[in-house]
C-alpha cells in the first residue's frame, strides 16, 4: 500500500494519553483508505473528524454542490470535513466496522469498537438513512449499499 503520510495524534483512553501512528493508504473499499500503524485497543479514541462547523442550510447547500465530507453533528450543525487537515475522512464505510463514532459537545471522535491491528483500515458505519450509495466493502454480511442496520 502506498504511503501518502503518517499522523501523530494525542488520544485519550481511559483517562491515559497515547499516540496513535495512522496513515493514508490505497484501499480495496473505495480509493484511499486511512490505517494503523500500530495496534489499538478497544474504546480508544483514535482521531478527530475535523472540519469547520456549519449551519444545515448551508450543509444541504454543500451536499448538493457534490460534498461528501459532511458530518451531521447536531440539530443545529454539521461539520464539513473537506479540508485537508481533516486525515479522518479518508476512513471509509463498512458493514462490519472496526471504529464508531463519539459525539462530545464539541468534536466527533473515531473511536476503535474492537481490537484493532497494525495495518488494518479503519473504518466506521456512515447509517446513511436512504438506499442511495452502493457499498462495496466486502463485509461477508454486507447489505450492498452505505445504510444504517436499522434499514438493512
Amino acid at each position: 500500500m502506498d504511503c501518502l503520510g503518517i499522523e501523530l495524534s494525542l488520544n485519550y483512553t481511559k483517562g491515559t494519553m497515547m499516540k496513535a501512528r495512522i496513515r493514508v493508504g490505497k484501499s480495496r473499499i473505495a480509493g484511499q483508505g486511512l490505517f494503523t500503524a500500530q495496534d489499538i485497543t478497544q474504546d480508544t479514541r483514535i482521531i478527530q473528524y475535523r472540519g469547520e462547523r456549519i449551519s444545515k442550510a448551508e450543509s444541504a447547500k454543500r451536499i448538493d454542490e457534490g460534498n461528501v465530507y459532511i458530518f451531521t453533528f447536531s440539530g443545529q450543525y454539521d461539520i464539513d470535513g473537506k479540508g485537508l487537515s481533516n486525515t479522518a475522512r479518508y476512513i471509509n464505510h463498512s458493514c462490519d466496522p472496526n471504529c464508531i463514532t463519539e459525539l462530545t459537545r464539541r468534536t466527533i471522535w473515531i473511536v476503535a469498537l474492537r481490537d484493532i491491528h497494525a495495518g488494518e483500515e479503519l473504518t466506521f458505519n456512515y447509517r446513511y438513512d436512504v438506499k442511495k450509495h452502493r457499498c462495496h466493502c466486502g463485509a461477508s454480511h454486507c447489505c450492498g449499499y452505505i445504510l444504517d442496520e436499522y434499514y438493512w
